[in-house]
């Protein structure tokens, strides 16, 4: 089914903060990672103000903000530039592997990031085929000293041999977290395609395991597959209860209040994207109610060709 792009950029974002809200039994919980996504949505104010990537603005958001990522947040921080060059395969490698600088070198970092945007980027543009995904992925990562190409082919031999989620969790265990991590997400993702809601709900379950390690290993795999789900599936897809229960159980740490925000923020990343920034002002916190009415009308009537309506 084809949904529209601003639907799939709601979907990406608003997906993440779901899959690291949720817990392994469908509940919503403020979660217990404060720097979870802040750097996600200072990075799409950063877009949003100045309509292209610019390094030297994020590392201000980060430094007043005094956030210290993880891995994992990483590389959710870096899904609004797959977002906004998600149209261009190779400015999207170039801008993701220039903001990778911010936060070192490290080359799993480096593959996980290039693999969840490539793959969300072929989300987007509607180019994403289950059977070429892996190859395609491993082919953008290029040449790599990490383990995620080999990790990412053996999830494509167990999703062929229909490989259940017991089997592929036993098998991706040791001391390569994230490259495992990202293994399983590609495993949920890709083994339930069109429903969102199976898919987070595999990628957060815990087992029978009291691990703090296991714990956090869930949340990351929940955060990314759900970023890559949502993409996909829009919010379209995302259960209404889910939605409900995010509104009511909000964490105190994040920056937007609701989830019409966070639409609202995905819907202005969308405009500048599309080159709408010139007609009118993105800040809804800004606008008088007429404006705000007028806005959402605009932002959601936005259906930009590459290099059509803008060139950037």
């Amino acid at each position: 089914m084809r949904y529209s792009l601003i639907s799939r950029f709601r979907g990406t974002l608003f997906g993440a903060f779901l899959g690291g809200s949720l817990t392994s039994g469908g509940g919503i919980e403020p979660q217990n990672y404060p720097n979870f996504g802040r750097m996600a949505i200072l990075g799409t104010q950063s877009l949003i103000n100045l309509g292209r990537l610019d390094l030297d603005d994020w590392i201000a958001r980060q430094q007043q903000a005094s956030l210290d990522l993880t891995p994992t947040e990483i590389i959710i921080a870096t899904l609004p530039v797959a977002l906004f060059y998600h149209e261009n395969p190779i400015k999207l490698r170039k801008n993701l592997l220039s903001l990778l600088k911010i936060w070192g070198e490290d080359p799993v970092v480096r593959d996980g990031t290039l693999a969840v945007g490539y793959t969300i980027a072929l989300a987007l543009t509607e180019k994403l085929d289950p059977l070429t995904l892996i190859p395609e992925t491993i082919a953008f990562l290029q040449e790599t000293p990490t383990s995620i190409p080999k990790k990412l082919l053996r999830i494509q031999n167990l999703l062929a041999q229909g490989a259940g989620l017991e089997r592929v969790q036993a098998e991706f265990t040791g001391k390569e977290t994230l490259n495992n991590t990202i293994a399983i997400a590609f495993y949920c993702f890709l083994s339930t395609l069109e429903d969102f809601r199976l898919a987070v709900l595999r990628a957060t379950h815990k087992g029978d395991s009291k691990q703090q390690a296991t714990h956090l290993i869930a949340y990351s795999t929940g955060v990314i597959t759900a970023a890559l789900s949502g993409a996909y599936n829009t919010t379209a897809g995302m259960p209404l209860n889910w939605r409900v229960l995010f509104l009511e159980n909000n964490s105190p740490t994040s920056e937007l209040t609701s989830f019409e925000e966070m639409l609202e923020l995905a819907d202005a990343l969308v405009a500048v994207w599309s080159g709408l920034y010139n007609s009118i002002r993105l800040d809804p916190k800004k606008l008088t109610e007429e404006e705000c009415a007028i806005s959402k009308a605009a932002l959601l009537s936005v259906y930009a060709a590459p290099r059509v309506i803008r060139l950037r």
